[in-house]
C-alpha cells in the first residue's frame, strides 16, 4: 500500500487552481476568526481565504460563521433571498408524497431532546424548502437522501437561506444525482475503485474478488454523509469541506475512509455480503481532520482528469465536474454584505425582514417556535433486516433508482 502523506492538520491551506488546497503552517482559532472576518469585509470578498478556512482544521468553527460564509462560497446575495414558499408549492407536485414520507421519518436528523412540536414545525419547513427548489428547477429530479442535505442547511441557516443554498447546490455540486436515471450517479461512484487501485492495489483486488462494488458508498455520496453520521458536528465539518471543494471531493473522502479501514476489510471474509456489511457502516469515531487532509492529498495526486482517462469513466460527461470551474470563477467578485445592504436600500428595497435579518436564525428555539405549534405529524418508522440475499442483488439494484437503494443503508 502506498502510504498517504499525513500532513499536519493544524495549519492553513493554499487554494490551488484545480479546486484543491495545499496546507501550510498557520493559525490558531483567534487568527482564523480574524482572517474570516477580514475576508468577509474585503471588497471584493476574499473568497479564497474563506475556502481555505472552510477546509483547514476545524472548518468554519461556529454556526454563526457558517451563516455568513456558506452563502459566499455559493455566490448568494443574502439581501436577495427567495420568499418563504406559499401554500401553492404543495399543490399537484409529483414528488409531494415521497418528500413527506422521507421528511417524516427523518427524526434522527434533528437535535436530540427537541420538543416534538418544534421538530414538526421544522419538518413542515423542510417539505416546503425541497418542493420550492424542485418547483423552481423543473429539470431536476428528487431522490431519497436529498432531504438529508436540505435538513442540514435548514438547521444552520433557516428556511429562506436554505432555499437559496439548496437551489445552487442542486444545480452544481449535486446536479449529477438529480437526473431522471442513476447513470450519472453511477458515473461518480465509478471514481472510487480507480483511486483505491492507485493507492492500495492489494485492497483494490480484494474488493474486486469480493464483487462488493461501490453501492456501500451511495448514501455517503448523495447525502454528503448526513444520512450516516450520528454526530451533527461531524456532518457540519464535512459540509464546510465539501462546500469549499471540488464536487468530487465526497468520493475522495470515501476512498480515504475505505483505506483507513484497510486492515478490517482485508481481515473480513472475501464475500460480497460480508464486505458490504462492514463498509456500509461508518464508524462514528473516525479521525475526520486526518481523513480530510488525506482526501486532499489524493485529489492532488490523482485528480479527476487523470482518473477519467480510464475507460469506465470516459463514456459519460458529469455536469457537476464540467460546470465547476465556471462556478468557482463566478464567486470571485462578490461584494461584502455591508455594501450589498447599502445597494439594496438604495434600490428601494426597504421592506423589513426581506434581507439578512429575516434569513439568519438567532436563537434556534425562537426560530422553531415561529411556526404553527398545532401541527401534528405522524412518525413514520422504518426498519428492515437485510440478509445476504439482499446484498446478492444489490449490485444490479443500481438500476432501480436511489429511492429504492437508499433504504438499504
Amino acid at each position: 500500500m502506498k502510504r498517504l502523506k499525513r500532513k499536519k492538520q493544524n495549519g492553513g491551506v493554499v487554494v490551488n487552481g484545480n479546486g484543491s488546497f495545499t496546507r501550510e503552517p498557520g493559525c490558531g482559532r483567534k487568527q482564523k476568526l480574524a482572517e474570516i472576518h477580514q475576508a468577509l469585509i474585503s471588497d471584493p470578498v476574499d473568497i479564497e481565504t474563506l475556502r481555505r478556512a472552510a477546509v483547514s482544521k476545524g472548518g468554519l468553527l461556529t454556526d454563526e460563521l457558517r451563516r455568513k460564509v456558506w452563502p459566499k462560497l455559493l455566490n448568494i446575495n443574502v439581501y436577495e433571498l427567495p420568499h418563504k414558499p406559499g401554500r401553492d408549492v404543495r399543490e399537484n407536485h409529483k414528488d409531494y408524497n415521497q418528500v413527506v414520507l422521507d421528511v417524516r421519518r427523518s427524526m434522527k436528523r434533528f437535535p436530540k431532546g427537541m420538543p416534538a412540536s418544534e421538530r414538526a414545525v421544522l419538518q413542515e419547513q423542510l417539505i416546503d424548502i425541497i418542493l420550492e427548489v424542485l418547483k423552481r428547477n423543473t429539470q431536476l429530479h428528487y431522490y431519497q437522501g436529498y432531504h438529508d442535505v436540505a435538513v442540514t442547511l435548514l438547521l444552520v441557516v433557516g428556511e429562506r437561506m436554505a432555499i437559496a443554498l439548496l437551489d445552487t447546490l442542486s444545480n452544481y455540486h449535486l446536479r449529477d444525482f438529480m437526473d431522471p436515471t442513476m447513470d450519472s450517479t453511477k458515473h461518480i461512484l465509478n471514481y472510487l475503485m480507480p483511486i483505491l487501485e492507485q493507492v492500495d492495489l492489494e485492497l483494490h483486488d480484494f474488493m474486486i474478488r469480493a464483487e462488493v462494488g461501490t453501492i456501500f458508498a451511495l448514501s455517503w455520496l448523495i447525502t454528503w454523509y448526513g444520512h450516516v453520521l450520528s454526530e451533527f458536528k461531524h456532518t457540519l465539518r464535512l459540509y464546510d469541506f465539501f462546500l469549499a471543494s471540488h464536487p468530487l471531493m465526497p468520493i475522495y473522502l470515501a476512498a480515504t475512509i475505505v483505506l483507513h479501514r484497510e486492515k478490517e476489510v482485508k481481515q473480513t471474509e472475501c464475500d460480497m455480503a460480508m464486505v458490504h456489511h462492514l463498509l456500509s457502516r461508518i464508524p462514528q469515531d473516525l479521525p475526520y481532520e486526518l481523513l480530510i487532509g488525506q482526501a486532499q492529498d489524493l485529489f492532488e495526486k490523482y485528480p479527476p482528469s487523470l482518473l477519467a482517462k480510464r475507460a469506465a469513466l470516459q463514456s459519460r460527461k458529469s455536469r457537476s465536474i464540467s460546470t465547476f470551474q465556471a462556478f468557482q470563477l463566478s464567486t470571485l467578485h462578490q461584494r461584502p454584505d455591508s455594501v450589498l445592504q447599502r445597494l439594496t436600500k438604495a434600490q428601494g428595497s426597504t421592506t423589513s425582514r426581506h434581507g439578512l435579518e429575516a434569513a439568519l436564525p438567532g436563537d434556534r428555539g425562537q426560530l422553531w417556535r415561529r411556526g404553527n405549534r398545532m401541527v401534528k405529524m405522524a412518525v413514520w418508522g422504518l426498519s428492515a433486516t437485510l440478509g445476504a440475499a439482499v446484498f446478492a442483488v444489490a449490485q444490479t439494484a443500481m438500476d432501480w433508482g436511489p429511492e429504492a437503494l437508499l433504504q438499504l443503508f
